[in-house]
């Protein structure tokens, strides 16, 4: 499905799922359209087509969400960081405003993901209907992927908007207006969906379907259930303008914890994905286009070459067009600073996650060189133009697809649920096999780490904050992570004063140098300097051809780079960590929607 022309394969089904009124409502269609269609195995395959035109969108996951959900953290940061009153800048500092430029349009990511869901409701009716299922497998998969596609949606919406509107059933005259839904009904009915689906669902690489991670499969509805059970199960800021755990004895930490540990055990014991050797070939085939299921990669949110601005906005940054690519770009999103020093040196993850340089050129379109950047601009090395095996040529899109999952998760996600039930012995070995590939060729260290952290439960859930962080940079998976685990504020916090501290070389960072030195040859650099037990004495005397002070801030900066981070009146972030919903869609919700809970 990889370069898929996203037209609606509907023919007759096209008057079922468009005419939106902003994304809210839905036409009436004929009981003999819906027949034939979720009936006909091949124009049934139109809903997976149609959900997913709706996630590549311009103004959907392609250039909003997977951008701007995530920012600001402990691990990424916007790189307009300091321009605290810009648009993009408030969708990641915590003090986002209603009729903010980037989203308060008709056709931006709410939107869209109202039409996928609406989408999906229809698909599933029809197909439980008109499909089948109990007798067909290739119609019960269809089914699958469509329910575990709308819990992707719904929780994407919950993450970013907390409770918003539930809609499970095709739109009609009666629910056009809908208000906020408490996030609970939603969650114990996706938790629901996911466990049907996976019913459904083969595993990667059982049927032909599955052979690819652009189709749903078994082991990501299951991984998919494992993340909204520890979802469900942790903080959140509510209605009542608390943040806190769910009162729903239904989805209490334990039960959450239970769900989340079985749904990962059963991917492990499958044996059907599995750790890559090596980190970096991860992200090389991320790339590099491997679209092959049964390795790390669980499932990929599928742009065509035209469409996808994973790189575009995310990745090192090329100051001009070079061989590499057809568009100066990536970078809106970059590493946040501290995150280089949370790495050890011998941690191969490191080189990879983050580049201390961009991409710059000689003026001529066949030859690019490495130039180093500013401590505030830490590049995102997981997204690389120049790890692609084709040359962009599209100015706004690089048709990179975006990595939902990967097995590395599941372990991790393992290892805190199991930590919670059983305790840190029983959870240890699925935090090994992660650190183990982070410090291949130096096990001895993760030996030796594993022994410190399995001391307490206390001690081995520290861990797992940590390894979440170093493992997943720039996977935009933080800022979930820490307001589930309450986390929000604190980090935050304590990462204001690193920055600060590695800004002046204080504190941990005393004694790192004021500059760093570097040769350039060609696409081949050489920098000293980024490591703790580097001095500036040592680099001088090191032959290096250029250095440069190494600082994120300016005298000029009206704002530091540290306090940019969060713009929140109320100097909690967990207080506004939500983004509010857009004007344009309270105007036309007859008065249902507000942003009550967020004080707006």
């Amino acid at each position: 499905m990889k370069k898929i022309n996203y037209i609606l394969l509907f023919i007759a089904f096209s008057s079922i799922i468009s005419g939106c009124k902003k994304a809210l409502d839905a036409p009436a269609k004929s009981a003999l359209e819906e027949s034939v269609i979720f009936s006909t195995q091949s124009l049934a395959e139109g809903a997976v087509t149609g959900i997913l035109q709706a996630f590549a969108e311009t103004n959907s996951y392609r250039g909003r969400y997977i951008v701007y959900y995530g920012t600001n953290t402990d691990s990424e940061v916007i790189s307009s960081i300091k321009t605290v009153g810009d648009d993009k800048s408030r969708l990641a500092n915590y003090n986002t405003n209603v009729n903010n430029g980037q989203m308060n349009t008709e056709n931006n990511v709410w939107a869209m993901l109202y039409l996928g869901i609406e989408r999906a409701n229809l698909a599933i009716r029809g197909l439980r209907a008109y499909g089948n299922v109990d007798s067909n497998p290739q119609m019960a998969q269809l089914l699958g992927e469509v329910l575990t596609l709308r819990a992707v949606m719904y929780s994407d919406l919950i993450k970013a908007w907390g409770d918003v509107p539930a809609r499970f059933e095709p739109v009609t005259s009666e629910t056009i207006y809908t208000p906020r839904t408490d996030r609970d009904v939603i969650y114990k009915q996706l938790l629901a969906d996911l466990a049907e689906a996976s019913n459904y669902l083969a595993w990667p690489n059982a049927t032909s379907r599955t052979s690819s991670v652009e189709r749903v499969s078994k082991a990501f509805a299951k991984g998919l259930r494992a993340r909204i059970a520890l979802m469900a199960g942790g903080y959140a800021l509510r209605q009542d303008k608390t943040v806190r755990l769910s009162n729903d004895p239904d989805l209490e930490r334990t039960k959450m914890y239970t769900i989340a540990k079985q749904e990962c055990l059963d991917i492990i014991n499958s044996g059907t994905v599995r750790l890559l050797p090596s980190f970096e070939t991860v992200f090389r085939n991320l790339n590099q286009e491997v679209l092959t299921a049964g390795q790390e990669s669980m499932w990929e949110i599928p742009f065509s070459e035209g469409r996808g601005r994973v790189i575009f906005d995310m990745g090192v940054n090329h100051a001009k067009i070079d061989k590499y690519t057809g568009q100066n770009k990536g970078g809106t999103v970059i590493a946040n600073p501290a995150m280089w020093y949370e790495f050890e040196k011998q941690d191969t993850r490191r080189a990879v996650s983050i580049t201390p340089y961009g991409w710059d050129s000689d003026g001529t379109a066949n030859t690019a060189f490495q130039v180093t950047s500013t401590l505030g601009k830490m590049y995102l090395g997981k997204y690389r133009y120049e790890w692609m095996k084709r040359r962009v040529t599209s100015t706004n899109d690089d048709g990179i697809n975006w990595m939902y999952m990967r097995y590395a998760d599941v372990l991790l996600m393992a290892a805190e649920a199991i930590n919670e039930i059983d305790g840190p012995t029983a959870a240890a070995p699925y935090l090994k096999q992660v650190r183990d590939r982070a410090y291949v060729g130096n096990t001895a260290l993760s030996t030796a780490y594993m022994a410190t952290v399995t001391g307490s439960k206390t001690a081995f859930f520290n861990a797992i904050v940590k390894e979440r962080s170093l493992e997943f940079v720039g996977e935009m998976l933080r800022k979930q992570d820490l307001i589930r685990w309450n986390l929000l504020d604190s980090k935050l916090a304590e990462n204001k004063t690193k920055l600060e501290q590695l800004e002046t070389r204080t504190g941990a960072y005393a004694n790192l140098p004021a500059k760093i030195y570097y040769t350039l040859n060609g696409e081949n650099l050489t920098i000293y300097g980024l490591d703790f037990g580097d001095t500036d004495a040592i680099g001088a005397a090191g032959g290096y051809a250029s250095n440069k002070t190494w600082t994120m801030s300016s005298s000029s900066d009206a704002t530091t780079f540290w306090n940019a981070l969060s713009q929140n009146p109320q100097n909690q972030p967990s207080k506004q960590s939500y983004w509010p919903i857009w004007q344009t869609f309270l105007d036309s919700s007859n008065g249902t929607l507000n942003n009550n809970f967020l004080g707006l």
